[in-house]
């Protein structure tokens, strides 16, 4: 039902608040609503903000372009939890009196009627003032008297009452009338770590793994072994270090190198393909070490200061003791045997899918078992292995437990799927989520996702733009040469407040098993793939240093770390994209930073960037310092810029703007 002051159109909310829309601890985010009423009396709106602790408070939003009746308040919330928020809109008096006051005292029209309800209106807001809060409270008595001062010259009576300290004192104690609520709806505020991060993909049993002259073999690295390449990780400015599967492989149909049927004596399999005689999801592979070892690992990242991330992945090898324990946890096909995972072409003949509807209750008990055993194994954060594949109803179950225990942990959706089932699972509870971005490489199509990302769909899901996966090399990067690392990296990092890259990219490896193939040569899912670090840097085959540097760029812009404050600009060259990220902190601080990139890896491009000045907070007629956080040159700049980026040489600027300086 219509209430008194209608409100529609609430945002941010998520399907008319069934689910909470998210944020982040210092995450800045817009509140906004459809407010008006009948006639001509002005009308004004406020949000109500309901803390996890139950405390609330309001804030005055602010009104829209003229004749949308939208309003809206940026708001910034400090405590993690559940969160709620209300629109209300209600009649104001002060903004009825003020509009016809400065149209009819100019004019001589009922000058003496206006200055009495005027001052009638004040001696009324005085009065709602507490008495400790003597100033405001003098501010509107002193124009009350101002107003009935008729020894005053009009000029000077309207003067005092529309002045700058009267309107800060009625924001803050506003005279409200027919005060009119929408309905509540919730916020959950996550931590940081949520919305922002840099993430490092790598095999441990690779990390320090030693061939074997007698055997003629590679022999796997252990947790130990890996733990040395930690710091050059941090070093490079990630913030969470994520290996795949760490439990022991089954030997059953076990792959061998590049996804063959015939392994040899030796070959590792695939971390994916779960459970042995060993254990299952909640042991640990013995040729990668202990669980002592594993705290090893774990407590080195977090010297170094990264999270670890394992893989949560609900797949089983035939080999799983869960096969032998639980049979019916799986799909029997018409000719007894169970069903292995397919998506065809594709077949995992090593890999048993669970079938959550046969006993939900013991399925959905034990995953919750083995997940709480990880986190108190110091694992803080968990890629999700096609989450897509199972039932949402059970993620937000799961997700849901976790968040009541343990609401730091963090989840990431690897569901590279339809775009409703990417949403829901993000809805339901997933922190972030694999997105298409690894497909989208023209500059139209990145325009057009980014801005669905982060307009559309930006208070529910948050994206992870990993530049390749170990499934995942496409022709962009293995045909571009090094430009394309590099382009692909500088929207990836300034883009999205979350990105990945799994190791190896560093490297610029880009040969695929085969032409038309996504996937690499001599993939690491199936053989161990030591990599020679040190050689790689002596010798300069290295995008290491490029990386360190976009992470610390990152690190240094707040705006680079919020999702929702990108702006699209226009540019004369269909290859050459510009965007930017803006951002205001409490304490009135501004960041901005402009990205200008050649998403063209074979040629040269130099065009003119045209600046929607307003989306920088700016005049159409100012000009303003930039300074290339890549390059360290500065230019000076305004609404109309040319450009010139070599994809060979630097096909990006990366732009701090620097207001007022020459």
């Amino acid at each position: 039902m219509t209430g008194r002051i209608p409100i529609t159109e609430v945002t941010p909310t998520v399907d008319a608040g069934a689910y909470p829309a998210k944020a982040a601890v210092g995450e800045t985010f817009t509140i906004a609503a459809t407010v008006f009423r009948e006639g001509h009396d002005a009308v004004n709106a406020n949000v109500v903000l309901t803390s996890p602790t139950g405390q609330t408070r309001r804030m005055l939003m602010a009104p829209g372009a003229n004749g949308t009746d939208r309003w809206s308040v940026d708001v910034t919330l400090q405590e993690q939890g559940a969160w709620t928020f209300a629109v209300e809109g209600w009649s104001d008096p002060y903004g009825t009196w003020r509009h016809n006051a400065e149209i009819k005292i100019p004019a001589g029209i009922d000058v003496e009627l206006m200055f009495a309800e005027g001052a009638a209106f004040f001696d009324r807001a005085a009065a709602g003032v507490p008495p400790a809060v003597r100033a405001d409270r003098a501010t509107l008595g002193d124009a009350a008297q101002a107003l009935s001062n008729s020894a005053l010259p009009p000029e000077a009576r309207l003067a005092a009452g529309i002045s700058p300290q009267v309107r800060a004192a009625l924001g803050r104690y506003p005279v409200r009338e027919l005060i009119t609520s929408s309905e509540t709806y919730p916020v959950w505020v996550d931590r940081l770590r949520a919305l922002y991060g840099s993430w490092y993909e790598f095999f441990p049993r690779s990390e320090g793994a030693v061939y074997d002259e007698a055997a003629g073999e590679w022999k796997s690295g252990t947790f130990r072994t890996a733990a040395d390449r930690l710091e050059a990780v941090a070093k490079m400015g990630f913030d969470i270090l994520y290996v795949p599967p760490i439990h022991p492989i089954g030997k059953a149909y076990r792959k061998g190198p590049n996804n063959t049927l015939d392994p040899k004596e030796g070959d590792p399999g695939s971390p994916w393909a779960i459970g042995s005689e060993e254990g299952g999801h909640d042991a640990i592979h013995p040729e990668l070490g202990t669980f002592e070892d594993f705290a090893y690992f774990v407590g080195r990242a977090r010297e170094v200061g990264l999270e670890v991330a394992i893989d949560l992945a609900l797949q089983v090898s035939p080999d799983h003791p869960w096969v032998k324990e639980h049979p019916k946890w799986f799909s029997v096909r018409a000719d007894g045997s169970i069903a292995y995972a397919e998506n065809p072409p594709k077949k995992y003949q090593d890999i048993y899918p669970i079938n959550f509807d046969n006993d939900p209750e013991g399925i959905y008990a034990e995953v919750l078992r083995v997940v709480k055993l990880w986190i108190d194994k110091g694992v803080t954060v968990f890629r999700v292995d096609n989450p897509h594949t199972k039932p949402v109803n059970f993620w937000e179950y799961l997700l849901g437990e976790i968040r009541k225990s343990d609401p730091d942990v963090v989840f990431l959706s690897e569901a590279f799927t339809r775009r409703p089932m990417m949403r829901e699972l993000a809805k339901v509870g997933f922190h972030q989520s694999y997105t298409y971005f690894t497909w989208r490489n023209e500059k139209w199509e990145l325009e057009e996702y980014l801005e669905e990302l982060t307009q559309e769909s930006g208070h529910y899901l948050r994206p992870n733009f990993f530049v390749n996966t170990p499934d995942i090399l496409t022709a962009y990067l293995q045909y571009g040469g090094p430009g394309a690392f590099k382009i692909r990296a500088a929207i990836a990092a300034t883009a999205s407040p979350s990105w990945g890259v799994y190791a190896g990219y560093e490297l610029y490896e880009h040969v695929a098993l085969r032409p038309g193939s996504e996937e690499y040569l001599d993939t690491e899912k199936f053989q161990l793939r030591p990599r020679d670090w040190a050689a790689a840097d002596a010798e300069g085959r290295t995008l290491a240093p490029y990386i360190t540097l976009l992470n610390t760029v990152r690190r240094r812009h707040p705006a680079l770390q919020q999702l929702r404050n990108l702006s699209l600009h226009t540019t004369d060259d269909e290859a050459i994209m510009c965007f930017s990220k803006r951002t205001t902190a409490p304490d009135g601080h501004s960041d901005t930073v402009i990205v200008v990139v050649n998403t063209d890896p074979h040629a040269v491009r130099e065009t003119v960037v045209h600046l929607d000045m307003a989306a920088l907070g700016m005049r159409p007629e100012d000009t303003f310092t930039v300074y290339d956080e890549i390059t360290g040159a500065t230019w000076r700049w305004g609404q109309q810029n040319y450009v010139k980026l070599d994809p060979n040489g630097e096909p990006c600027h990366i732009l701090a703007v620097r207001r007022g300086q020459a």
